[in-house]
């Protein structure tokens, strides 16, 4: 086989779809994997420049002598949709050793859009969905009713945050919204499969020999509770939680910032 056709057919193999990184407790990256950029020392000057930002890996490939070069879109780049396309200048390529692998973050949408104010959470969800790219490439998933799903998604150990969006009755005035860190007692572990209160949910995670990673709420004082009895099914939220929604989506996304902000540069080699 001639030099170039070796050479090209190199170019055809296929690279493999993750790649390890050392040091990093077995951290794998795929496409998808939000890291952290961490150029080495002596990288070039433009590589340095993007030296802590946060990126989304576009794809694992491989050159021709088998060294292995992970693409990355930088997450504040405006042009990062190009780097999805495989456009030049808007791809950056990192060694695996120069990637702090980040965690995902979840934001999940739940409640019962049939039970009037109980769809608070969906309805947030499906705001936030329509605004396209969400701070940290957070991921907005509806999970309406299914509280089995929701503790399987949280059981990914890939999985740095979450979200809940839920009506949350807490006394205050209809369309008041909370953030609230809900804490797990054992009492609260069992395995209540059709349930959809996150404290319930949280300790399915448990009761399935997982542990949650963080997770925060974020409710709305509800107008209307309903209990599934009525005649009457509500599909619409009251007015002063529909009011809600807008402030919500900036409270998301401003939760979004703060759980994705940019972590401490580690010590460089050397430096006193």
């Amino acid at each position: 086989m001639t030099d170039h056709l070796w050479a090209w057919e190199e170019l055809r193999t296929p690279a493999p779809e993750t790649v390890a990184v050392e040091g990093a407790g077995g951290a794998v990256l795929r496409r998808g994997s939000r890291v952290r950029l961490r150029p080495r020392r002596g990288a070039d000057a433009f590589d340095l420049v993007l030296a802590g930002r946060a990126a989304t890996v576009a794809s694992i490939e491989q050159d021709v002598e088998g060294r292995l070069l992970v693409a990355v879109t930088v997450d504040d780049d405006p042009g990062r949709d190009l780097g999805a396309l495989r456009e030049p200048g808007h791809r950056f390529f990192f060694a695996p050793d120069e990637l702090e692998p980040l965690g995902r973050v979840l934001v999940a949408g739940i409640g019962n859009v049939f039970l009037g104010d109980d769809g608070f959470g969906v309805a947030l969800a499906e705001r936030l969905a329509a605004r396209g790219e969400l701070p940290g490439g957070a991921e907005v998933v509806d999970f309406g009713i299914r509280g089995m799903d929701l503790a399987y998604a949280l059981l990914d150990e890939d999985l740095e945050a979450a979200l809940l969006l839920d009506a949350t009755p807490r006394g205050g005035a209809p369309g008041t919204l909370y953030v609230v860190e809900p804490d797990v007692r054992p009492q609260d572990v069992g395995l209540e499969t059709h349930g959809m209160d996150p404290v319930k949910v949280l300790g399915l995670v448990h009761a399935l020999g997982g542990t949650p990673p963080r997770t925060v709420v974020v409710g709305c004082e509800p107008l209307t509770r309903m209990t599934g009895e009525e005649d009457e099914v509500v599909a619409q939220l009251s007015a002063p939680v529909r009011a809600a929604l807008d402030e919500g989506v900036r409270l998301v996304e401003e939760l979004l910032a703060d759980l994705t902000a940019e972590r401490p540069s580690p010590p460089q080699e050397g430096a006193s």
